[in-house]
């Protein structure tokens, strides 16, 4: 049997769900009934903007996105698949703050669902450091299917090893 390493933190029942779509080889067909679309963000720039606009959608009185990126090694380095980082510092009598957001490049060939979870996920971390209930409070605002687009993503991942 598989190892379900990017669900092994969900319920045995959804483990079981996730296994029993995995040997019948029916994972593949969920997710592309589900997320038909691919997205066209494709570097940096782009990915740039697009985070902006949620962000100044959701956040508009957080600080200004510095950097934002596509990253290739990211799973690998990190075993993550965003990064966000956020860096305030005094220059004179101003406080100037440097946010910036890190997407594992994988993500280039994700429907724009996972796409946006992930970047909800990472911009919710500038006011919610930890994973706690406002955090996900906040990803709920700004997702509403969050907590589904989570468990699918992961199961996306899943089946790209499988």
């Amino acid at each position: 049997m598989t190892t379900l390493k990017y669900i092994a933190h969900y319920s045995e029942d959804i483990q079981n769900q996730a296994a029993m779509l995995i040997s019948s080889g029916k994972l593949g067909d969920y997710l592309d009934k589900n997320y038909p679309e691919r997205h066209q963000i494709q570097n940096d720039k782009a990915l740039y903007h697009y985070i902006n606009d949620i962000k100044n959608q959701y956040m508009r009185k957080s600080n200004p996105l510095s950097q934002v990126t596509y990253n290739s090694k990211l799973t690998v380095l990190k075993h993550a698949l965003g990064i966000h980082t956020y860096q305030s510092r005094v220059q004179g009598s101003k406080l100037k703050a440097h946010n910036s957001i890190t997407v594992a490049s994988l993500f280039k060939e994700a429907p724009p669902e996972f796409l946006r979870m992930i970047v909800v996920h990472e911009l919710a971390h500038f006011k919610e450091q930890e994973h706690n209930k406002a955090f996900y409070q906040l990803c709920c605002h700004m997702e509403p299917d969050y907590h589904q687009l989570e468990l699918d993503t992961r199961l996306w991942l899943q089946w790209r090893e499988c």
